[in-house]
């Protein structure tokens, strides 16, 4: 059963509609044959037992983690046409607020895969090379492939973005050629789809459990099917599919067929995806699979653009700067991120320097995105009133399944793993820290009745002894009540300096769990003095109040609803508009406060991130030159006891 939100060209199919899959959503799936199989054997003799039980792990990998969990359940679970661990969390976190840490977690580990993923995919495709040009330095060349690929971010990737499906159909295509040509050639690999052989490699091979680890990498990426489901549609995801596995496992069988061939040697750096390739086709193949690493790594980075985004919106994140490089739908660039991502992979890069130490870094912190999206989906199943025992066996199969994974995964802890558990614990710190300096702030903020002041501040606007401050002045409030206002605006028009205006306005903005909303309600408290506007704007919607707001009260006046020309006499003989100016209050931590050890170490953390990130006005997208920035102290427990004594004399 289908969500039902009306977004039925969900389901629709088109071959523009395939193309465009292929360039978006399978470049991490879709390059992982080019070091799956090299991570498995690693530095042992090739053991034709420990390859058939591998290759067996990966169908049964790729088919129950990549094809049933995501591909045919979790696409079901669309946030009004959009998909993704966060807007799965949208859909749920009413019934389950348990739920927030882990899906941090889950974010945090995605961004994480963003740093460790362009290093490897390139890297592992730049150093075929070494076939043609044995003593070729490939560490510069990794560096000036990936510092381009960042740089042209600020620009947008509509123009790019147009190759990325044709190059990937040829990559594709490429994988089941040559998978193929060497399948034929040693026809018994096919017995590994026996699930047999992975049970003899996991059960009865020694050592064989932590070969999980090395098989867990063909899957990575599997969560971007689901992230992108907005950009591509499901019947698209779902159909192009088909020919993505088809192909990835016809390469996986060629590899593991040229490995059966070579039972009882070594590796000796040589790499089973380039040596499935002929002499003469080993410079295009390069040059193709450097291509599709590329485009991996865009995807990569794109997606922890649109992550970072919700999680603002979510309040996971600080309010950085966003910059839309075009009008398409899902254009964006965040430049923290982007310099973020970058310094990451450099120093990944400089770290491991070969694609063979990288691989002990990369997948274990994707197995906690798969765990946690095993969470969101089960209680996401439950809260929709699916079957009780379908929810459980899906919560139970897929959570001893990456459970496996996990522990697996934790072998590579010492070599290598611990980066990207470093890396995921740094981003997931943040971002519990400013949901939970948020949470404190908002209990603690006073709001007071807004009918309590209607009277003084017609007065107040009818005070010609004070100097007119603005004729419309404009509040953004944190209030989501019609009838309530924060106390310290009250303050900030009343005591800091009185500010007489003719209309008072006060803005709230309100943030959806539904990805694309854009709504909004006026209520005229006190006809021609006091308005207020509450936006209800969608987790994914660029926040343009001052565009937003001259739009609404351009339809208020059409309807009479509002006069805003000038109260000056004569400026308003000549119908000049009245001039409008922004306030934002924003908070700092007063020393006036006695607070818990733990309280107080989240709220230093919290201000001194605050001071790198943008400022209210610009994150509410405001007209600099009208806005004042009003400072308010934070009081969140003040000190009790005061021991001052009165001397005389």
């Amino acid at each position: 059963m289908e969500q039902g939100n009306g977004h039925h060209n969900l389901d629709k199919i088109s071959g523009a509609g395939l193309l465009v899959a292929l360039g978006i959503v399978y470049g991490d799936i879709g390059t992982s044959p080019l070091y799956v199989m090299q991570a498995i054997i690693g530095k042992s003799r090739i053991n034709e037992e420990v390859v058939l039980g591998a290759l067996s792990c990966v169908f049964w990998t790729l088919t129950l983690q990549t094809t049933i969990k995501y591909v045919i359940l979790i696409l079901r679970a669309d946030n009004r046409g959009e998909g993704g661990t966060l807007a799965l969390f949208a859909l749920v976190r009413r019934h389950a607020k348990w739920l927030t840490i882990p899906t941090m977690i889950g974010g945090a580990a995605l961004l994480a895969d963003g740093i460790i993923c362009p290093p490897i995919s390139v890297s592992s495709a730049v150093e075929g090379l070494e076939i043609l040009y044995p003593n070729i330095q490939t560490v510069p060349i990794v560096l000036v492939i990936l510092a381009v690929l960042f740089i042209i971010q600020v620009f947008g990737t509509k123009v790019v973005g147009g190759a990325f499906g044709p190059i990937m159909l040829v990559w594709f295509s490429t994988l089941g050629i040559l998978g193929f040509s060497h399948v034929i050639q040693n026809p018994l690999v096919i017995k590994a789809l026996n699930p047999y052989y992975a049970y003899q490699l996991l059960v009865e091979h020694p050592g064989g459990f932590a070969l999980l680890g090395a098989v867990f990498l063909c899957t990575t990426g599997a969560e971007a099917l689901y992230s992108d489901l907005g950009h591509c549609g499901r019947g698209n995801i779902r159909i192009s599919w088909v020919f993505v596995k088809f192909t990835l496992l016809l390469n996986y069988f060629g590899q593991s067929a040229w490995l059966m061939a070579h039972n009882g040697q070594y590796l000796n750096g040589r790499k089973p995806f380039y040596e499935l390739m002929p002499d003469w086709f080993l410079l295009p193949g390069i040059a193709i699979a450097t291509m599709a690493a590329i485009i991996a790594s865009q995807a990569l980075i794109t997606g922890s653009f649109t992550l970072v985004s919700e999680a603002i919106r979510l309040n996971f994140w600080p309010k950085i700067k966003l910059k839309y490089p075009s009008a398409q739908k899902g254009q964006l660039y965040v430049p923290s991120i982007n310099l973020l991502l970058f310094i990451g992979c450099v120093a990944v890069v400089l770290y491991f320097r070969r694609s063979t130490n990288m691989e002990a870094a990369y997948g274990l912190a994707i197995t906690l995105t798969m765990l946690v999206d095993t969470l969101l989906m089960s209680y996401y199943l439950y809260t929709h009133r699916y079957n009780m025992w379908l929810v459980i066996v899906f919560l139970v199969v897929y959570f001893a399944v990456e459970s496996a994974f996990m522990l697996a995964n934790l072998e590579k802890f010492a070599h290598g793993g611990w980066v990207s558990v470093l890396i995921c614990t740094i981003l997931a710190t943040v971002m519990f820290i400013w949901l939970k300096a948020g949470q404190i702030k908002a209990q603690l903020t006073e709001y007071t009745k807004l009918a309590t002041y209607i009277d003084a501040l017609k007065e107040l606007s009818r005070d010609v002894s004070i100097p007119k401050y603005a004729t419309h002045l404009v509040f953004m409030s944190n209030a989501s009540r019609t009838s309530e206002v924060e106390s310290k605006i009250i303050y900030s028009i009343f005591e800091k300096r009185p500010k007489r205006a003719d209309i008072y306005w006060f803005v709230h903005v309100d943030t959806t769990d539904e990805p694309y909303t854009m709504q909004y309600k006026v209520d005229v408290i006190e006809p021609d003095d006091v308005i207020k506007v509450t936006f209800r704007l969608g987790f994914r919607i660029e926040q343009r109040i001052n565009l937003y707001l001259r739009r609404i009260i351009e339809d208020m006046v059409k309807n009479k609803e509002v006069d805003i020309t000038s109260r000056y006499e004569s400026l308003h003989r000549h119908n000049v508009i009245g001039d409008f100016r922004f306030v934002v209050l924003e908070k700092f931590l007063s020393y006036e406060n006695e607070l818990p050890i733990f309280e107080q170490l989240i709220m230093k953390a919290y201000f001194f991130i605050k001071s790198f990130t943008n400022s209210e006005d610009k994150w509410f997208g405001l007209d600099s030159s009208a806005v004042k920035i009003e400072k308010v102290p934070l009081i969140i427990r003040a000190i009790d006891k005061v021991n001052l004594q009165r001397i005389y004399g």
